[in-house]
């Protein structure tokens, strides 16, 4: 069952149990991830949430508000969990912890789906993204799981545009490799976590043939 099919999940006690800031941010995480932002309306996500429309406006003001709310909660989800996965030496995939870490929820198909509309909140998101990338590959360095970068943000954005990149085209990732990395079907993550991996680790040219372009490209751009 595709995730656009699958039924509204109902609230439990712990849901109860939980802020109506917090159920309403998560009611709206999971409704732009299944029909995008403009698509979605605050009556559908205060149903969801079991609250009010009006007190959805009362704590996040309007839908863009709210649309501001959960891009900086799934920035800071993904921030911690790769804080921890660093610190224990798991690897770079800044979403592979994500995924272990919130399996069934919709976050990774909520970035799949916003980063792709075009929104300013698109700039903000990727920004934060790439100050936390920052932060917890310096402590991969630390760590030593990753080699010291000459320029680090540089670095830090080349490698988040790819994954972000893989991540708006996961229609096709799945057609040409048969890996999901939406739905997180079983082996996906863990086969492209590994072809990431050899890439990163390998790498694809030669160090000769890279100290001479390098040297080249160096002087091209003075």
């Amino acid at each position: 069952m595709s995730a656009q099919s699958q039924p509204r999940r109902r609230r439990s006690s712990d849901d109860r149990d939980r802020t109506a800031r917090a159920r309403i941010r998560d009611a709206a995480i999971e409704r732009f991830a299944d029909k995008g932002v403009a698509a979605t309306n605050l009556k559908d996500i205060a149903a969801d949430a079991g609250v009010s429309t009006p007190l959805v406006i009362h704590h996040f003001g309007s839908k863009d508000g709210l649309r501001v709310a959960c891009d900086e909660h799934v920035a800071s989800l993904i921030k911690e969990q790769k804080t921890k996965a660093m610190a224990a030496s798991r690897g770079f995939d800044p979403f592979q912890a994500v995924r272990e870490a919130y399996e069934g929820t919709p976050i990774i198909r909520y970035l799949a789906k916003t980063i792709v509309d075009g929104s300013p909140h698109v700039d903000e998101l990727l920004d934060e993204m790439i100050e936390d990338a920052l932060v917890y590959m310096a402590e991969g360095v630390e760590n030593g799981i990753l080699k010291p970068a000459e320029n680090p943000r540089e670095q830090a954005i080349a490698l988040m545009l790819w994954q972000l990149g893989a991540l708006a085209m996961h229609e096709q990732v799945k057609r040409l490799l048969g890996i999901d990395l939406i739905d997180n079907t079983a082996g996906s993550t863990l086969r492209w976590a590994r072809i990431n991996f050899d890439i990163l680790a390998k790498g694809v040219i030669t160090d000769e043939f890279y100290e001479k372009w390098r040297d080249a490209m160096k002087a091209a751009e003075q």
